[in-house]
């Protein structure tokens, strides 16, 4: 269960280096890449241990590190996709009401 914790907080405090990092970072919410880099996180570190990584000798450190990079990886994903994806509709939103 320590490594569950462990695993939340590193992956809570990644999401939201993604977030300060990201250019786009005004068009979507601070809590949404530490909330997918969490998810990701959980649900890898439950499979991982479910396929009983945790306890066997030699490979007891993929439920600690793996979660940890495949969360990061998500938020940045995740960040980068909404943070182009708001900005164009945001702007398209923006052109449209100022040609009224």
């Amino acid at each position: 269960m320590l490594s569950l914790v462990i695993v939340a907080l590193a992956t809570i405090a990644s999401g939201f280096i993604v977030w300060g990092t990201d250019k786009h970072r005004g068009t979507y919410g601070i809590t949404l890449p530490a909330g997918v880099s969490v998810a990701v996180a959980m649900l890898s570190w439950m499979i991982f241990i479910q396929l009983g990584f945790g306890y066997q000798p030699g490979v007891t450190w993929i439920p600690w590190v793996l979660p940890i990079l495949l969360g990061t990886v998500a938020a940045a994903v995740a960040s980068k996709f909404l943070g182009r994806h708001r900005t164009r509709h945001d702007t398209a939103q923006l052109t449209a009401a100022l040609r009224l």
